[in-house]
This record gives C-alpha cells, structure tokens and sequence, in this order.
C-alpha cells in the first residue's frame, strides 16, 4: 500500500503543471523558495488565481519570455487541452489563429464564421481569428480559461476564453527590452518606456520588429514548359517571393493612464499592427488519383453534358479535366461534350481572354505543351517547393480604447470599456507545389468593429458577497473577397460579400461565501444578435453554362444568357455568373448561458468546486459555393453544457501547487467544416459527448529549483452526425461517424518543464528546459490519413546570465531542438487534385540581449 501511494504521488508531481499562473513562481520566486501570488481578472475583479473556481492557466511576461513564448500559437504546447495553431487551411497567414480547447474550436478564417475559442485584448473581445494569434510585445498577463464562458465573456466563448493583460503604465521612469537573432536570418527587438508626465499621468510605448526569412525554398521546375502565368486569373494581388513562411512584422502600442489616488481612473490606448510577410509554407502530401484514360467515368454522370468527362468518388475532379483536355484530340474532345470546357477561359482582363487548353500536347507543336498535374507534384522535400504563385500575407490592424474606473463607494466600482478596432487583411498563397495555376486562392478581408462594455462590481458583507452586473453592445461590418483559381482557370470562384451584425447582452454574476465552508456562485448572461451577409459569389469563367453546353454567347450580354442561367439553376437571371443567391441574408440568434458553482473550503490553502456552465457560438452562413443554389446555405449556433469538479491547493508551506478539474460536456449542433466537391461547407452536422481531466503543478521542492508539469487527457468523440451519405468517407479519410475523434483534441498531453537557478557572482545563471509530448489528432473534420497528426515530442531549452539587478541578461537557446516536424493544419482538396497542408517549423537556435534600468 505504501508503495502504491508513493507511486501515485510521484506520478502526479511527473504529470502535473502550470495551469493556473504558476510560470510566475518558477520564474519569480525560485530563489525565495516561495510559489508566487498571481492575480488575475478572470471574475472581472483582481484575485489570486487559487481562489477562482475555473480551470485557468495564467502566464506572465517573464515566464512567457522564459519558455521563448513569442505570440498566443505557441502557449499550445505548455497548456494541457489546448490546442493553437498559427494559422488555418488555405489562410496563408500565421496571424491567423486556430484555437480549440477541450476539444471545441473554429477551423476556418472566413469573415462569416465565428471562432469557438474568443480571444480579448485588455477586456475587448476580437471578433476574426485573423489577427487574433497576436504577437506578445508587452503582455503583462496571459489568462487561458477553459470551458464555456458564456456569462462573464459572452457569446463564442463555448470552448474558452484567452484574455491577453497588456502592460499599464508604471509612476517612475523605466526602460526594459531586449533584441533577438536566431536560425533563418532571425532578428527581432522589443522595447518598452514608461514616461510619468505629470503626478496622476503616466504613459508607456511599446515597440517591436520581427524578421526571419522563410524555412521553405521555392525552387525552379526544369523545363516548366508553356505553363499559364498566375498573374492572368483574378486576384487580390500579384507577387511572389523565393521563400515561404517567413517573417515580417512591426508593432507599437501606446497608452496614457490618470491614477491621481482619487476615485477616478482612466486608460487610453492605441495599437497598431504592420504585417507583410510570405505565405505560411505548403507541401503536397498528395495528388488525387485519376484512372483511366481520360480521368474515369463515373455511372451517375449524366448523358449528353461535359460531366461525361471526370468524376470520381468526391465529385467532379478539375486536375483530370485539366489533363484530359491538355491530352485529347479535338475529335475526344467533341465525342464527351467538353469542346466549351476545354476551349478559351476568363482572365483578369474580361471573360473568355485566354486561349483554351484543348489538344495543347497533342497539336503538333511541342513549344506550347503544358505540364500535367499527375503525381510528379507531390513533394519529396517538406521544405522545399515548385510553386511559383502568389506569396503574401499582409495584414494591417489598430485600435483604440477607452477604460474609466469609477469608485461609488468603498467597495463598488463602477467601469466602462470602449474600443474601435479595424483589421485589413490580403493574403495569396500557391496551393499545388508546381508552376502550374491548379490551385491559387487569395482573399481581402476589411473589417471594423465598435464595442462597449458597462460593469458594476463589488462587495458587501464585509467582502463575503461579491458581484458584477454589466452590459454590453458590440456591432461589426466589413467586407470579404475570395479569389480561388482551379486547374489553370477552369474554374474560378469571386466570391465578395459583406457582413453585419449587432449583439447586445445584460449580465451578472454573484459570488457569495456563505461560511468559511461553504461558497455559492450563480451568474447568467442573455444575448440578442442580429446578423446580415450579402454574398455574390460567382463563377468568373462560366464553368457551369460550359459544362452543360448552354453558353451559346457570353453570358454577360444577357442575350440568351437570362434563359440558359434559369435552366442551368443561377438564383438570379440578370447576374448570370452569380451562384450566390439573396436571401435568406439575414438571421436573428438569442441565447440565455448561465453558471451555478458550488464551492468547499476546508482549509486556507485548499478549494474544491463543482460548476455546471453553458455557452454558445453564433450561426452563420457557408459562402464558399462551387454549384449555383435557390437558398442561401445557413447553419444553426452551437452549444455546450459543461458540469466541471475540481481543486486548487497550496502546500507545504508554499513550496506545493497542486490543481486538478475533471470535467463532462454535451456538445450539440457542431459546425462541421468538411469538403462538399471543391466547396468547403459548414453545417449543423452532429453532436459530441467530451470527457477529460487536467493535472497541472509547480513544485519548489529547493532554493532556486523548480519544476511544472502538467497533464491533460481528452475522450471527445461524435455522439450523431447527419446521414452518412452528407458526410461519407472515401478512400483518403476515416470519415464522420458516431464514435470519430473529434478534430485538434489529442488524447493526451504531458509538459514537463524543470528550472534550475544558481548564483554567479552578485549575478546569476537560469537554466531551462520544457519537454512536451502530445498524441496523435486529427487536423480535420473528415479524418483525411494523410492529414493525421503523429504523437509529437518537443523540446525546448534555454541557458541564461542575468547580470547584478539584472540590468542586462543574456539568454541562448533552441526551439524544437529535436527537429520534430508534424502538420499543423491542411485540406483535402480532392475534387480540386490534391491533399495539402503546413509542416511546423524546424528546429531553430536563438541568442537574446536583455536590459532593464
């Protein structure tokens, strides 16, 4: 018996870790042999993180400095049930951030869809993920709550919450930054002042640069044949450069703080974001196979049209047209009814501009032979590529914020927070791996948004009550642009559309510790918001009027075009290219998400607490069309219904942190994101049941040594998806059943991160090193095999010199040090001809100066 308990508590200080702040301790408090105190606002008041009811893990600048933590992507791997990726299928950008935790998430960037995971910076919430994985320049605080969040945050919260603590200006005059070389020509500086300006007037600016080249080659393709230039299809811009997934970023931050000691505060800020950088890196891990001789005939094509080409098992297939057209005669050509297919095609300068692809290889003259898209273009190299399209992320992001802090009383404060924020975003990036235009996509996203947040906090009863009662109002607009070019323009989505929507909320929260014992907590929240999309998505190159041999002129005459766009199922005559119909382009969403929390406190230092905890995430629309439709494609809001136990512990006289939750959760209407043709789709396609449990410690078991660990197990699986005929497998993925994993939600995930710091001098040396090992998950929806990723091992370490006060440090270290290389995300774009995704970044050295006075 003893032997077993011994056991088990060695196996709890091996797997637990720092889920709730305890970064700081290590980084902070080492050499005390104390475990800091960190506060934080997770209740929309200051307290000690141990005393909150909520599965949080909190980090502070040093400790996120410390672990070489550079934005909100890479706190993944040191927060149990969290995963956050630097970017999503098809985006191009690592500004965009794919966040799940405990299984719930948001997979897609599009304007119209909603992340599941929101992310609020200094108290307001960003409504994209694109700029959402913000780079961390002067973060006083990170505070990852998990579950849903529905009361205190709102609405899309239903996985968590990331709420980012910038800096607030210091009283005294104060300098601190640091620069940063590293692997792939790195070079980074951050800076910070603090300036008082008058006796209640404080301000700070915050600066940062960031550039590193690429970690993946673009090369030339020999002898790349007569290929189509991208630059002759429509897009939201042209360049290319010889690298992709590099870096280049500035940013600046600036606030004003007036704190005279009287009962009035006030906080002015303004940010802003420059990004214009490669495309994220791109490998092929596989072209669609195409039997037969001209790409396979399916028995359910359909007589007397162009569909008697290609099909397969998703659908049409364009890479085997394209090949089909570029390698047939005119006479197999004409006997499948795809001359209109194969002949001219629409370019940027008006339709049907660009000579056809037909019999290209097989007229005779060999100057004008185009390359096929075959299995050639799947890459033996992950880090190197053939594409030669477009490569840019730019993205341009500021804001302004207003906070006021009111004392009415004593012990009630009365607080507003006002913020604008704007975000415009181009990005393009060469999907295909070859010079060839198979699959380009780029986008233009121009979004606003105005919030406004009112709280009423405070205590009574001698601080046994405490409560916060708010409003809120948030209203965001903007329009979007998505340009994908198929198979050398044989099809081509223009998809504009713009976006409306209001919400507005009341909400409240009491805390009451009835005794020493026992502590209640009851809050509610109630939304109503009003959504509007208009989208005119298009077919650029009248695939559709080709493929069923109607387009006897250009349908852009109208002349007979309004006939043929009728018979061919165009919603709307008069815009013949328009796949995107009217209406519904509006929808109304209300919600009531509430909390109940029990809580024990049998001692000072240790708190047990069970809640129950709903959220929700709005609807919306799917925009992305690849067939015209009569109804505009809705999707329902998600829902979670969270019951959650656990217990927070300080012990050993402060040497001991020890925190554990177990939790259950009902998932229902899930927003499945999977492949319909060539069309990512999102619809309201299933339920899930979640289980799991997290594990998280620091231990200070010896002056100037630490260790944080952490656990967290996930069992998240469907419980009903739709018909299997709406989300069939085919042959490269497990497909959506009752029973499949739910994407991004690994089994497992161990941290183990131990902190060594010794006396130099009147100096001193910290070493540190982080060990993280995550189990296998799928990437997407529909479980493509090749998409999978691997149980992964990362390693990180640092060794660092802090001179006498630490006026200067000096700090070298390395990321991924063992050079493991996994997916971080990717599609399956098998009607389109390939399976394609982005590999992490290798292994990389760094070497950082520090200063402070």
């Amino acid at each position: 018996m003893r032997i077993a308990s011994v056991s088990i508590a060695a196996l709890a200080t091996a797997l637990a870790v720092p889920a709730f702040a305890q970064e700081q301790a290590q980084a902070e408090n080492s050499s005390t042999g104390g475990i800091a105190e960190i506060v934080v606002t997770a209740q929309k008041r200051a307290e000690n993180v141990q005393d909150v009811p909520i599965a949080i893990t909190a980090f502070t600048a040093g400790a996120l400095q410390e672990r070489a933590v550079g934005d909100v992507s890479a706190l993944s791997g040191i927060t149990p049930n969290v995963t956050l990726d630097a970017s999503t299928p098809f985006s191009g950008s690592s500004a965009v951030l794919g966040a799940t935790i405990r299984g719930i998430g948001s997979s897609d960037f599009a304007f119209n869809i909603d992340p599941a995971v929101g992310v609020y910076l200094d108290g307001v919430y960003l409504g994209r993920s694109i700029g959402a994985n913000q780079d961390l320049l002067d973060v006083e605080r990170i505070e990852v709550l998990k579950g849903p969040q529905g009361t205190l945050f709102g609405r899309n919260t239903i996985g968590g919450a990331i709420s980012i603590v910038t800096h607030t200006p210091g009283k005294e005059f104060h300098v601190k930054g640091d620069v940063t070389v590293g692997r792939f020509n790195r070079v980074q500086a951050r800076g910070l002042v603090d300036i008082p300006l008058t006796e209640g007037l404080s301000s700070s600016v915050a600066f940062g640069i960031h550039k590193r080249d690429g970690f993946q080659k673009r090369i030339a393709y020999p002898n790349a044949g007569a290929n189509d230039s991208f630059t002759q299809f429509p897009a939201s811009g042209y360049e290319t450069r010889s690298r992709q997934g590099g870096d280049n970023s500035w940013n600046l931050r600036g606030k004003l703080r007036w704190d005279n000691g009287t009962s009035f505060r006030a906080t002015l800020s303004g940010d802003y974001t420059n990004i214009d950088q490669d495309s994220t890196a791109n490998t092929v891990l596989a072209v669609t196979p195409i039997p037969g001789p001209f790409a396979g005939v399916a028995a359910n094509n359909i007589p007397g049209t162009a569909l008697d080409v290609v099909t397969g098992s998703s659908g049409f297939l364009f890479a085997g047209l394209y090949n089909f057209c570029i390698g047939a005669t005119a006479d197999q050509i004409a006997a499948r009814n795809a001359t209109a297919l194969c002949g001219p095609r629409s370019s940027v300068n008006g339709y049907n501009t660009i000579p056809g692809l037909a019999s290209r290889n097989v007229d005779g003259d060999p100057f004008n032979n185009l390359l096929p898209y075959d299995g050639r273009w799947v890459n033996t190299d992950k880090d190197t590529t053939y594409a030669n399209g477009n490569n840019f992320s730019k993205l341009k992001q500021w804001g302004l914020g207003l906070n006021l802090e009111y004392d009415l009383s004593d012990n009630v404060m009365l607080k507003s927070i006002t913020s604008y924020r704007e975000v415009d975003f181009k990005a393009g990036v060469d999907l295909d791996n070859s010079p060839l235009p198979i699959l380009q996509t780029s986008f233009i996203v121009d979004q606003y948004q105005f919030s406004q947040e009112v709280q009423l906090t405070g205590s009574a009863m001698d601080g046994a009550l405490n409560f916060v009662l708010g409003g809120y109002g948030f209203k965001e607009k903007g329009d979007l642009r998505d340009f994908v070019t198929f198979s050398a323009g044989l099809l081509q989505v223009d998809g504009p559309g713009k976006v409306d929507t209001e919400a507005y909320a009341g909400f409240g929260q009491i805390d009451w510790r009835v005794s020493d014992l026992i502590g209640i907590s009851v809050g509610a929240r109630y939304t109503k918001e009003n959504k509007q999309y208009d989208g005119a998505q298009a077919d650029a190159n009248g695939f559709n009027y080709k493929l069923f041999n109607c387009l006897a002129t250009d349908p852009a005459t109208g002349n007979p075009s309004s006939a043929c766009a009728a018979a061919v199922g165009f919603p709307i005559p008069s815009q013949p290219f328009r796949y995107y119909p009217t209406s519904p382009n509006k929808q109304t969403f209300d919600d009531f998400s509430y909390k109940l929390g029990l809580q024990l406190h049998p001692t000072e230092d240790v708190m047990a607490y069970g809640s129950f905890s709903r959220g929700y995430k709005t609807g919306g629309w799917t925009t992305r069309l690849s067939n015209p439709l009569p109804v505009a494609p809705t999707f329902g809001e998600e829902v979670a219904e969270t019951f959650e136990a656990g217990v927070k512990s300080t012990l050993l006289d402060r040497r001991l942190q020890l925190n554990a939750a177990v939790f259950t959760t009902k998932y229902k209407g899930i927003q499945l994101n999977f492949q319909q043709g060539v069309s990512p789709t999102i619809q309201n396609a299933g339920d899930a049941r979640i289980k799991g449990f997290e594990i998280e410690m620091v231990a200070a078991p010896a002056d100037g040594f630490t260790i944080t660990a952490s656990a967290g197990h996930l069992d998240a699986y469907y419980t009903s998806v739709l018909a299997p005929a709406q989300v069939a497998p085919n042959p490269f993925q497990l497909g959506v059943q009752k029973g499949s994993d739910l994407p991004k939600a690994p089994s497992w995930k161990f941290n183990v991160a131990p902190r060594f710091e010794m006396a130099i001098g009147d100096g001193k040396i910290v070493a540190l090193a982080d060990w993280t090992h995550t189990t296998g998950m799928r990437n997407d929806t529909e479980g493509t095999i090749l998409l999978l990723r691997p149980t992964t091992d990362i390693v990180n370490a640092s060794l660092q010199y802090q001179a006498p006060d630490n006026q200067w440090n000096l700090t070298v270290g390395g990321t991924n040090i063992t050079n493991e290389r996994y997916l971080v995300t990717g599609q399956a774009q098998i009607a389109g001809g390939q399976i394609y995704g982005t590999y992490s970044r290798p292994a990389e050295w760094y070497v950082r100066l520090g200063f402070e006075f």
